[in-house]
């Protein structure tokens, strides 16, 4: 007989996961939203089997999560005595709706791998929608503002260098910061202006390949060559010290450093650079189809999306280059 408790049930799906090849962040997302699922609907709904579960609980489920706020539950004690979620600043104030829908979708990829495996009957999330999110434009740094950043850095100190290097190839070539910080120096062909990107180091899990402009090979050659004076590895962009990739939550602090020294928002974040690509290549007028193969979207649809952030100014600029009357060749 299936035991249908969900701490057999979660163990389960995690021994699939892993066997899958899920990326451990994934995984980790995936274990923690149905570990405190779980606990919820244990302490809350006296229900242990993955079996009970019905929509109208998901849905009860969902309100409860709004209504309560941040840290107002936990799925193990253990962490909640230690971290003392009471003195956080955010305590009990709004989940974003983002973290809600991401809670939405572990929980529907859970029961879908239930119902697929015939666990259960009647999947519980099968008429479960995402909540609606009022969308933001996505940021955007300014030509002024970039110079600015770049300006900061010193290229005769080694971490400057090596960042200088990686913000210069990000906004030329659309990869995400996690992407470039894995980069090896046999993923790159300086003469081709090339990058092949790993699966193991996409977002999506997929091979893909990018480009860089001749500008950029110089920026990267000048990198490499002062990198060997200092440390031997194979990486493209290693910390001086271990030889080892740069961790992103590194840069990123490194790049919060940068910010402030320009006098720039920090609401500037490396990602950023890639959300300037792709407003750029569309401006200069790449197809859409081009620029979601670079991005290693998904679908054309969600690169679709960058056509939203473009302001009156941008398609006043774009429609100059192609007003009928002004490309009208003289009879």
């Amino acid at each position: 007989m299936t035991d249908l408790t969900f701490d057999w049930q979660i163990d389960e799906f995690m021994v699939f996961c892993r066997s899958s090849q899920l990326r451990e962040r994934t995984m980790t997302s995936y274990e923690q939203t149905l570990r405190l699922f779980q606990r919820w609907c244990e302490e809350q709904m006296k229900i242990v089997t993955v079996d009970k579960v019905t929509e109208s609980i998901i849905r009860r489920y969902i309100n409860d999560l709004q209504e309560r706020g941040k840290y107002s539950f936990y799925a193990d004690e253990k962490k909640k005595e230690t971290n003392h979620p009471d003195r956080r600043r955010d305590f009990r104030k709004p989940i974003t709706i983002t973290t809600i829908n991401n809670y939405i979708r572990n929980l529907r990829v859970f029961f879908n791998w239930l119902d697929r495996d015939y666990v259960i009957q009647k999947n519980p999330m099968r008429k479960v929608r995402q909540l609606k999110v009022n969308r933001k434009a996505k940021e955007f740094i300014s030509d002024d503002d970039f110079k600015k950043l770049i300006a900061q850095l010193d290229k005769s100190y080694y971490p400057e260098h090596r960042d200088f290097a990686m913000i210069m190839l990000m906004i030329d070539s659309g990869m995400r910061l996690g992407e470039c910080s894995c980069l090896l120096l046999d993923d790159i062909d300086l003469a081709a202006h090339k990058i092949f990107l790993r699966a193991e180091i996409t977002k999506g899990r997929r091979d893909r390949v990018v480009f860089f402009s001749p500008k950029t090979e110089m920026i990267l050659r000048r990198w490499i060559q002062f990198k060997d004076r200092y440390v031997e590895s194979d990486c493209l962009f290693p910390v001086k010290r271990s030889g080892a990739s740069i961790q992103v939550s590194n840069f990123e602090t490194n790049f919060k450093h940068y910010l402030r020294r320009a006098k720039l928002s920090e609401s500037i974040s490396p990602h950023c650079l890639r959300n300037n690509f792709a407003k750029r290549c569309l401006m200069n007028g790449m197809d859409i189809f081009t620029l979601s193969k670079l991005l290693g979207h998904s679908s054309v649809t969600v690169t679709e999306q960058a056509y939203l952030d473009l302001t009156d100014e941008d398609m006043g600029k774009r429609y100059r280059n192609y007003s009928p009357i002004a490309t009208m060749k003289k009879q």
